[in-house]
């Protein structure tokens, strides 16, 4: 299997007032295409940071992070954005919808940002809301849904550039068990296709 991730003694340490931080440290690890990982440990035990240096949304202290065998530790901001743009998909914990937006519209949101048409972005939206069987409430506001549905939209949402890499920071952790599982069997379902 081919490496799509790969951190290599990655240290990350924050300044707070006088203190550091010691986030991230000498982490090497390795993801291959098709792998489908989960990172558990304590809260403060460095699971988000180390998702957002894979996510490009943070850069190390120290170390190299590899996307498909290139070094993104040094790029610049608008190579991390591109990488952003079209590699990865992002699910968070919080959703991170936009509430003056309908569900479809925060779907299609990251196509607009790749230059799509906007009935082709809407078409994707939709095809999208079908998958996670939310089709029937795509002119819903975020907040008209329950926690489970906002995290399909999300879900939805992350998968709108179809990414190569889809990268989650506690998915279920807002979530009832059942519904958890639900949430865990699309990922799952997800990573076998």
């Amino acid at each position: 299997m081919s490496e799509v991730i790969g951190l290599k003694n990655v240290r990350k340490i924050y300044k707070m007032g006088s203190a550091e931080v010691n986030a991230l440290d000498d982490v090497s690890i390795s993801f291959n295409k098709g792998d489908f990982w989960a990172l558990l440990g304590p809260s403060g035990s460095g699971k988000s940071t180390m998702l957002n240096m894979i996510g490009c949304l943070d850069r190390p202290t120290s170390g190299d992070c590899f996307i498909d065998g290139k070094n993104i530790s040094g790029m610049k901001d608008s190579e991390l954005s591109d990488i952003r743009l079209h590699r990865l998909g992002f699910i968070f914990q919080s959703f991170n919808l936009i509430p003056q937006l309908t569900i479809e519209e925060n779907i299609a949101l990251p196509l607009y940002y790749q230059g799509w048409e906007h009935d082709k972005s809407i078409q994707r939206a939709r095809e999208l809301l079908e998958m996670v069987e939310l089709d029937h409430r795509m002119g819903h506001r975020p907040k008209e849904l329950s926690g489970g549905q906002q995290q399909r939209v999300a879900i939805a949402r992350s998968l709108a550039n179809d990414p190569a890499i889809l990268l989650a920071d506690e998915p279920t952790g807002a979530l009832d068990s059942k519904t958890g599982e639900q949430i865990m069997g699309i990922l799952e379902n997800l990573n076998k296709q």
